[in-house]
């Protein structure tokens, strides 16, 4: 079993790593999940006039990144089924927040446009979403908030790497020799 010191060993050096604490490590990952669940449930809040869901508001936002992206891509990026997504989709579209395409080259790809309607609520939505911030960060320092960023962002950058070497561990055990 892989313990949260195995992995940030396999990818931090010892000379970044803090003291041997479990303690620590375990009330930052509990701080790390509470702060991003307690987001998520104001954000819910703060758009609940709005009638939209979590998962809906997901959706929009990554299509807004990427529009035109294939469904089965998109379900990929939300770490969601085929099923779960066409669902979704399909509530979506019967809302007329989004509109469904064959793929020119391919008629089984389906490619998920945005219609002016979430285009719309998804610039309320990033209102809503910057005047959340703006009362969360309230008080913080810019030095801390740069520090915090910069951090979060070392910590994605090698659980990126550990997920991506161990995939090709797992790969790599999979093949037949």
């Amino acid at each position: 079993m892989l313990t949260v010191r195995m992995l940030a060993t396999k990818v931090a050096s010892p000379t970044t790593m803090p003291p041997a604490d479990t303690d620590w490590e375990l009330r930052l990952g509990f701080l790390i999940h509470d702060v991003s669940r307690l987001r998520r449930s104001a954000f819910d809040r703060c758009l609940k006039p709005l009638n939209v869901t979590r998962s809906q508001w997901w959706v929009l936002a990554y299509l807004s990144r990427g529009e035109g992206m294939a469904q089965s891509q998109l379900a990929e990026e939300l770490d969601l089924g085929k099923v779960a997504i066409g669902g979704l989709i399909d509530r979506l579209e019967k809302s007329g927040l989004v509109r469904r395409e064959s793929d020119p080259s391919d008629r089984r790809i389906k490619r998920i446009f945005l219609s002016p309607k979430s285009n719309e609520l998804i610039e309320t939505m990033r209102a809503v979403s910057h005047e959340l911030n703006a009362q969360i960060l309230s008080g913080l320092s810019e030095e801390s908030l740069t520090i915090t960023a910069a951090t979060l962002g070392a910590m994605k950058h090698n659980l990126m790497q550990y997920l991506d070497a161990s995939d090709g561990e797992n790969q790599d055990a999979a093949e037949p020799a």
